[in-house]
Formats: C-alpha cells, structure tokens, sequence
C-alpha cells in the first residue's frame, strides 16, 4: 500500500465510512485519535492512528514509530497490520490495514456496563486468546493488552492493535515512575509493568491483561475500580500481592 501524502487530501473528521477520502472518528482521547475511512482512489479500507496534539511527546512518536517497524512480524490474520507512517499536515499518522473490525470498547460501550452474551464472549475470548498467542510465538510482548486494542467483526473474528509499547524482548523490567507517565493502561496493567514489583515483564504480563479483558467483557465492569490513577494502582497492586499469599 502506498504511503498517504498531503496531496491524498485526507482530512480526518469525523464522516460516515464510505464518504469518498473522509474518515469516521471511532476515538478521540489522551494522545491518540483513531479513525477509519478508505484512502482517495484506493476502495481497500484503512484505519488511521494520528497524534492528538499538533506538539505531540518524543514518547508518543516513538510509539508510531515503534508499532511500524513490528509490520512485518504481524500476520494481517490476527492484527491490523501497520501499512505507511507518515505525516499529513501537521500530524504524524500511522496507517493500518483494515480489517473491517470494530474496537471491542465500542462494542462494550454500546452494551452499557452489561455482560456480553455468553457465546458472543466465547467466541471473542478464544479469537483474541488465539491472536495473542500468535504474538506471543512471533517473540513479542505486547504489553496493553485492551477493549481498545481489540477488533472485533460481526462474524466475531478478532484482530489485535496498539503495538506502540509491544517489546521484542523475551523478559525486561520497568523503572518506578509516577503513574501519569508508565507506559500502557493502568486499568489493565500487571503489576510488574507498574515497575512497583521485583518481577520482570513476560509473556504473562499479557495474560494479567487479557483476564482484566475477559472480566470486563464477562462481568460489563473492572474487577477494580477508584476515582484516581494512584488509588487504582494501589488497589491492583494490593490484590495481585493478596493473590501471591
């Protein structure tokens, strides 16, 4: 695929699919916005990861940067696969492949706070259970394992996305840092990513996360929940060590 220039004149607002070269915002918070949409000329949809702020952090560029270079260790059958990175105006954009899937946050949203179907969850779990482990077996850790970076289609096929933290490393640890700056989701964070324990991050740092996914799809809820991010934290922390015991 082509790379998408200034003179493809995508302007990302938000537009219903299929509007010509215009992309449907599918999410607008934090750093990021993703949005999807078709490239002008090209009838093969695209989904579109932009930096939210016209000054975006080192980090956040990194993180582009970083799920680009993974393309090829990505098979299009269970991830959407990163196809250009480039600018458009004054945005650095990530360009993915499409695969017609929905984020499973939006699907969970819609349900308002309400368990799935029992063989809607099924069929979800073991898709992303499966995709996940062809990550795993391709050396990778993803490391925000979420609603958010799950697709989901009608059919409940599943894809896997936001590899901008995913690590190439069999094992790596994380430094303290203050809570506004980890890297990741902490509402889906294992405790060693946290940097709080004296445990490396592996591969089962991505199944501490995948159960929090479960959970919430299963249950319409967090199994924690707090006002703040520290007191969320806390609590995560205090009940993995009450697990360990």
């Amino acid at each position: 695929m082509r790379q998408i220039s200034v003179a493809d004149k995508i302007e990302v607002r938000p537009m219903p699919k299929g509007s010509g070269d215009l992309l449907e915002t599918l999410r607008e918070n934090g750093e990021f916005g993703l949005y999807g949409g078709r490239q002008d000329g090209d009838p093969l949809p695209v989904l579109v990861v932009a930096l939210a702020a016209e000054q975006p952090s080192p980090q956040s560029l990194r993180q582009l940067e970083h799920a680009y270079s993974l393309a090829a260790k990505l098979d299009p059958a269970w991830a959407a696969r990163p196809a250009a990175l480039t600018r458009h105006e004054v945005r650095t954009i990530l360009v993915l492949k499409d695969p017609d899937g929905e984020p499973l946050d939006r699907v969970l949203e819609r349900n308002q706070e309400q368990p799935l179907d029992l063989t809607r969850f099924l069929r979800i779990a073991i898709g992303l259970a499966t995709a996940l482990g062809q990550v795993h077996r391709r050396g990778i850790i993803h490391q925000d394992i979420k609603p958010a970076n799950v697709l989901v289609d009608d059919a409940d096929h599943v894809w896997l996305t936001g590899f901008g933290i995913a690590s190439r490393l069999p094992r790596e640890s994380q430094a303290p840092a203050p809570p506004e700056i980890i890297a990741g989701t902490l509402a889906y964070m294992p405790p060693e990513q946290t940097g709080r324990m004296n445990r490396s991050i592996d591969t089962r740092s991505d199944l501490y996360s995948l159960g929090v996914t479960l959970y919430q799809m299963l249950t319409g809820a967090l199994p924690f929940s707090a006002v703040d991010p520290i007191s969320r934290r806390n609590g995560w922390l205090k009940s993995s060590f009450a697990l360990l015991w």
